[in-house]
């Protein structure tokens, strides 16, 4: 052991090491994407890109697709995947946009204006956070905040005025997107941080003796060097919501549902369904072809907009990287 620790690997050995282990986990990914889009294909054929519109009821079409043999018709293909998308952009926005406001303003607390004592233990507990099992919010959701919101914030008369519509029980958009913002806030939180303690302390302190207050010094000179670190910490944050199944099928009511903002405050204790949600939900009807085929086009769809987003991410950092800071 020790005489392997004083006499390490050349440099071209562990290049080609590296660049080994690097070029199969990329193999791996386009294995990955050709498995799941081979699999979602007739999803395609059958519907084109009108599958991400709006095409009747959706627990409907997912009912005839249960019910369907080993060689369907094409007309069992037929699915509008709108209500998924719709849940999965509305819960999603609302959620990043919350957390990262709070986000900013918490780490310039930790960072500029907590006592040192709190820093030290607030950094590692927000990381503890930010590993905590989605499960776990879930639960707590299903057990506390649903009950809370179905009981105290919603009337009967809210309840009888829709129940020809959907059923209001208290999983709903209000209870996802307020779990969604705690799961992804500590991420958000813990690479935010990293990234104001590296910058430079002689950049806020020349704007300080310049005669503006720590806080706006902190907002003019520190936030925004750290831009970039911003941007990658909502990337990943997004990334995470995007994603997260298990937890919103706890507590979002798990219904194929269209919350719409113009039924009022009450659309906020509407049910939906996100594209990740979807796929736990339906997963033990995979023998069925198009089921299969419609989950396997869900999942596209996701690696898809994973894909977008990292993209969009890297073009947005391309003009802030000359306010980032050299490590």
């Amino acid at each position: 052991m020790l005489s392997r620790l004083r006499n390490p690997w050349p440099d071209r050995r562990a290049e080609r090491t590296l660049g080994a282990a690097s070029l199969l986990l990329g193999v791996l990914v386009v294995a990955m994407l050709v498995f799941v889009g081979v699999h979602a294909w007739p999803t395609f054929q059958h519907n084109g890109l009108s599958w991400l519109g709006p095409k009747g009821n959706l627990e409907t079409q997912i009912a005839n697709m249960q019910a369907t043999g080993q060689r369907p018709p094409a007309s069992a293909y037929r699915l509008g995947a709108w209500p998924f998308v719709y849940g999965t952009l509305l819960s999603t926005a609302v959620a990043v946009a919350l957390a990262l406001g709070v986000a900013v303003l918490s780490s310039i607390f930790i960072v500029e204006l907590a006592p040192a004592r709190l820093r030290r233990v607030a950094i590692p507990v927000i990381r503890v956070l930010a590993s905590v099992p989605s499960v776990i919010y879930g639960l707590i959701g299903v057990l506390v905040l649903v009950p809370f919101v179905g009981n105290h914030l919603i009337t009967g008369s809210e309840k009888a005025s829709v129940q020809n519509v959907v059923e209001l029980t208290g999983a709903g958009l209000i209870v996802t997107v307020v779990i969604l913002t705690v799961m992804i806030t500590p991420i958000m939180v813990a690479l935010i941080c990293e990234a104001f303690v590296s910058v430079p302390n002689s950049w806020r302190e020349g704007a300080i003796a310049l005669g503006v207050n720590p806080v706006r010094a902190m907002l003019a000179v520190t936030v925004r060097a750290a831009r970039p670190a911003i941007v990658a910490a909502v990337v990943l944050a997004t990334a995470r919501a995007l994603g997260e199944a298990v937890m919103i099928s706890m507590v979002s009511g798990s219904r194929s549902f269209v919350p719409k903002p113009i039924d009022g405050l009450i659309f906020l204790f509407e049910p939906l369904r996100t594209l990740a949600s979807a796929i736990v939900d339906y997963h033990e009807g995979v023998g069925a072809p198009p089921l299969a085929a419609t989950l396997y086009a869900l999942a596209l769809l996701l690696l898809f907009s994973a894909f977008v987003l990292s993209i969009a991410g890297y073009l947005i950092k391309l003009p802030l990287r000359r306010y980032q800071v050299s490590g």
